[in-house]
Formats: C-alpha cells, sequence, structure tokens
C-alpha cells in the first residue's frame, strides 16, 4: 500500500501556485527535473496532464509542468518572496516571455 495514500491530492497550475510549494519544488528538484520526474494522469475531463510532485506532511502537490514552471524554478530567489505569505499564490508572478526566450541575441 502507497504510505502516501492519506495525502490530500492537489493538482497546482501554474497560476495558483505559491511560494511555499516553489520553494518545495526547488528544494526537491535543485537541478530541474527530468523525465523520471514527470508523473503523467488523466484529469477528470479525461486531458492528459504532467506533474512533478512534491509533498508536505498532509498534502501531496502534482504541479503541472510547463516552460514558465522551468524558469521560475531556474530563476528561484527566496528574497523575492518574503513580503507575501506562503500560500499567496499572488506571489508567484508569470515571466514575462520575453525574457525566457532561449539565445543571446541580443539587440
Amino acid at each position: 500500500m502507497d504510505k502516501n495514500a492519506h495525502l490530500k491530492r492537489v493538482i497546482v497550475d501554474f497560476k495558483k501556485l505559491t511560494p511555499e510549494v516553489l520553494k518545495l519544488l526547488v528544494e526537491r528538484y535543485p537541478d530541474g527535473y527530468d523525465d523520471r520526474n514527470i508523473i503523467s494522469f488523466r484529469n477528470a475531463q479525461g486531458e492528459r496532464i504532467e506533474a512533478v510532485e512534491v509533498l508536505t506532511e498532509d498534502t501531496k502537490y502534482l504541479v503541472k509542468i510547463s516552460a514558465k514552471l522551468e524558469y521560475t524554478m531556474e530563476n528561484y530567489d527566496e528574497d523575492d518572496y518574503e513580503d507575501f505569505d506562503d500560500d499567496d499564490p499572488t506571489a508567484v508572478v508569470e515571466p514575462n516571455p520575453e525574457d525566457m526566450v532561449d539565445g543571446d541575441d541580443e539587440d
């Protein structure tokens, strides 16, 4: 039996990502996540979801993976969130798409 079966399962979209969950992700995957860490499942609407998992004492968070998530994890700085509550989903701002572009083709 899964020792984590009693945990509440929460699927987290980037828009609902909180400083607490982001910190857990960065601590669990300090070098980023790779294919071995990705869990695929179907949601209630039958859509295929890919997520990475982090656990707290009472909750299993399945955080949907995206380029935004990867970028935000790579550029994580705990100080950015010190003025916010751990559970404030407005603290984690969506990265500017221009900042996420790979390459060094600066004008």
